[in-house]
């Protein structure tokens, strides 16, 4: 299945894009397969942006699992990473910076930002929460430009595709957790370790 257009509603937007990365979890032992990064790719260029990627936050870093960008616009990439503390993720995290965002450098909450090696203009972002409730990490995109025409439809089209990469990842994770149970192996304890009987050394 391709996703031919994304001038859907978020909620069809959402059902669309579920059914091309679901239908293929069980098909791929990659967390970012294929058909996410196709998805990721569009998703970047239909919002205009320079750059797209999904992070995961791990011992307090943020590592980029997939990254997808404009060309000439490689100002991070697939495998690296940086501290959450020095992040714009963390800034939307902890609500010092909206989920939208028109142009970062103009922005009230700019002065609190991190420095960044390069300009950060439009800006949107949005937590990937699992169904444990843990946030696995983030789905962000930016532009060095800044850019007004961004709209919450845009942001809520992201936060779907956040949603649904979250889903595949509860999958993937589930399925780990499957293979390891059944590689367990029961074994028998020796005499030292076998529990005591109910009653032994009693007399009546």
């Amino acid at each position: 299945m391709a996703i031919h257009t994304w001038d859907y509603e978020p909620q069809a937007l959402e059902v669309n894009v579920s059914e091309l990365l679901l239908a293929t979890a069980d098909d791929s032992d990659d967390l970012v397969d294929e058909n996410v990064r196709q998805v990721l790719h569009d998703l970047r260029e239909h919002l205009g942006m320079e750059v797209i990627f999904v992070s995961e936050i791990r011992d307090g870093q943020r590592m980029f699992q997939h990254v997808d960008t404009a060309p000439g616009k490689e100002l991070i990439a697939t495998g690296g990473g940086s501290s959450l503390e020095e992040s714009f993720c963390q800034c939307v995290l902890d609500g010092t910076l909206p989920r939208l965002v028109h142009d970062a450098a103009t922005h009230p909450a700019f002065p609190q930002l991190p420095v960044t090696p390069f300009r950060v203009g439009a800006h949107l972002s949005t937590p990937i929460v699992l169904a444990n409730g843990k946030v696995y990490g983030t789905l962000c995109c930016f532009s060095q430009a800044g850019d007004e025409s961004l709209t919450e439809r845009d942001l809520q089209k992201l936060e779907c595709v956040a949603k649904i990469t979250a889903k595949r990842i509860d999958i993937k994770q589930a399925r780990e957790l499957q293979e390891q149970i059944a590689g367990w192996e029961l074994q028998p304890l020796d005499e030292k370790h076998q529990p005591a009987t109910f009653g032994a050394g009693f007399k009546r």
